[in-house]
């Protein structure tokens, strides 16, 4: 009797927690993500800490942002983006190694752009094996409900770009005073460069190193193949 009384809420709990995420990620295939979990605790921080609130975020279509920054983030991110189902298990087979051997180094991450897009929109900024759990499941479900041009497309204007400043519009503004369609090639892999910490690296004042990464994403760019 007991077994039973503790085991109904808790298959309750599940079901609501599967209907619910399924949803919210059926929806999401064809609404535009304003606010995402990041931007509330940046702007949590800010206001924690006493800065001025900033929140510059413009939501864009595809069809309005360069070709060239797709081209970009996927030479700097996740060459393997449109063949693969979500997870590159050769780049964390190769991340987990480097990270036994190499404890003492700067760890090394494996996330697919799929995996980032899954952890920005539907979860919290942190570093935890269940946090780690959730985004297995929602980057399962955005490959199996969105397709590789939505995931793209929701990654591009939700991804962190700098302080306060969230998506490729809103950098585009805030660094080079023009819109993303009319972002160069040299711009879009500028920007590419600094994603591995875009609080730390500028697009708008590149240090000697993000130059150095700029350099690298506009030639491997050529062999990456274009999004469809």
């Amino acid at each position: 009797m007991l077994k039973r009384f503790i085991l109904k809420p808790i298959k309750w709990i599940v079901v609501v927690f599967l209907a619910s995420t399924i949803l919210s990620v059926v929806a999401l295939r064809f609404v535009p993500v304003f606010f995402t979990p990041l931007m509330v605790v940046r702007c949590y921080q800010q206001v924690a800490a006493g800065q001025p609130l900033k929140l510059s975020h413009h939501w864009v279509p595809m069809s309005r942002i360069a070709e060239g920054m797709p081209t970009a983030v996927m030479a700097s991110e996740d060459a393997k983006f449109l063949s693969h189902h979500g997870f590159d298990y050769q780049a964390i087979e190769s991340a987990a190694k480097r990270n036994r051997e190499h404890p003492e180094k700067q760890r090394l991450g494996a996330s697919t752009i799929s995996q980032q897009t899954a952890k920005n929109v539907f979860l919290w900024p942190s570093r935890s094996w269940v946090r780690k759990g959730f985004e297995v499941y929602f980057t399962a479900l955005i490959e199996t409900f969105w397709s590789k041009q939505r995931i793209m497309e929701v990654y591009l204007n939700s991804i962190e770009m700098g302080e306060g400043i969230y998506g490729v519009e809103a950098v585009a503004r805030e660094h080079f005073n023009t819109t993303a369609a009319q972002l160069s090639d040299a711009q879009c892999a500028l920007i590419a460069a600094t994603l591995p910490n875009p609080r730390r690296f500028s697009s708008k004042n590149p240090s000697a190193y993000i130059q150095k990464r700029q350099s690298r994403i506009l030639h491997e760019m050529k062999f990456v193949k274009k999004l469809p």
